[in-house]
This record gives C-alpha cells, sequence and structure tokens, in this order.
C-alpha cells in the first residue's frame, strides 16, 4: 500500500489555515498535524523546527500581500491604495490580519520589517517623492500604518463605520501632516 506524502506545501497550507482560524496562540506542531489528520513526524521531517516554519509561511503570506492584495488599484495613487487594501484585508481576513499584525504571538517585528520595506519600495517608485529624506519616507510610513491600523481595528470592532472617501481623506491628510512637518522624529522608532 501506497504512503500519502505530505510536502511542504501541503503543511504550509496547513499552517495557514489554523493561523487564519484560531491564530498564532495554537500554532504548534499538534495542533497542525491535528488539522491534517497526520502525526507530526512529516511537519519535521520537512522544517528544521516549529520556528523555521512559522518564518517559512510568514514569508509565504507577504508574498501573498505584497503580490495579491497590497497592489490591488482602488484609487490610482499607489500609497493611498496600500492604505485601503491593508484595512480591507483586515475586514476580509480580520483572524488572519490579527494574527499577523496584531496578536502577540504574530508577525510582529517582522510584519513591521515587510509594511516597511513594501511602503519604501512603493514611495520610491513614485517620481513625486524622490526628493524625500530617509527619515522623512520612514516617518510617513509610521504615520500611515498608525493611521489606518487603528481604522482598521476600530472598524473591526464595530465602533466607527467610515465611508471609502472618508478613509482617503483621513489617509491623505496623514500624509500632508507628516510631509509639512520639519521634525519627523516623533514618528522615528526609538
Amino acid at each position: 500500500m501506497r504512503r500519502k506524502v505530505y510536502t511542504r506545501e501541503h503543511i504550509l497550507k496547513a499552517a495557514y489555515e489554523l493561523i487564519n482560524k484560531e491564530g498564532f496562540g495554537n500554532f504548534t506542531a499538534r495542533n497542525i498535524a491535528k488539522h491534517m489528520g497526520i502525526s507530526t513526524q512529516p511537519i519535521y521531517l520537512e522544517f528544521n523546527n516549529m520556528q523555521d516554519l512559522k518564518n517559512t509561511l510568514v514569508e509565504a503570506v507577504f508574498k501573498d500581500l505584497s503580490e495579491n492584495v497590497f497592489p490591488v488599484v482602488r484609487t490610482g495613487d499607489k500609497l493611498v491604495d496600500l492604505g485601503l487594501n491593508y484595512i480591507h484585508f483586515a475586514q476580509e481576513k480580520h483572524n488572519l490580519y490579527i494574527a499577523l499584525f496584531i496578536d502577540d504571538y504574530g508577525g510582529g517585528e517582522m510584519m513591521h520589517e515587510f509594511s516597511s520595506n513594501y511602503f519604501k519600495s512603493l514611495i520610491l517608485s513614485e517620481p513625486k517623492y524622490n526628493d524625500l529624506a530617509e527619515d522623512t519616507i520612514e516617518a510617513l510610513h509610521n504615520g500611515v500604518w498608525i493611521v489606518v491600523t487603528g481604522i482598521a481595528s476600530l472598524m473591526s470592532a464595530g465602533i466607527i463605520a467610515p465611508s471609502e472617501d472618508q478613509i482617503i481623506k483621513v489617509i491623505n491628510e496623514t500624509f500632508q501632516g507628516v510631509l509639512a512637518k520639519t521634525d519627523t522624529y516623533i514618528f522615528n522608532q526609538a
């Protein structure tokens, strides 16, 4: 009788389904194996340890976000679209959003670094922002990140229900406010 082979991709898919449903709090080899209906052995044959699996999974999610979620054109302004797409992602994939961006066990610093790098690549692709200093770009990222995360969280909790036009206005005002500042240090990480 032929044994069923569980590939790296099968395990990543199951791990993704698990964090999408339950977050990283229950991200264990045993829970992933249970979700797949297998023992933990195939997991450890494909990944060195659970941190290796988590890192690989988070990188796969980064790839999906950067290729399929964040670039969706909504207004034609790549930076505004990024903010809108982040908020839409938080609404449409709420559990995954919480697991990656909010949960103590989630991506945390990796997600911030991914977001920062993605934002920088977008801003540098826009000619009107070519003359911005590195600290201003970082301040823009952090300012917009704070605002869109706040909007996403408040919307998820049912506290606010702004229209897309209102969200666009807030994002644009955030950009303008940060660009008008001469001391961007308050938005920079210490």
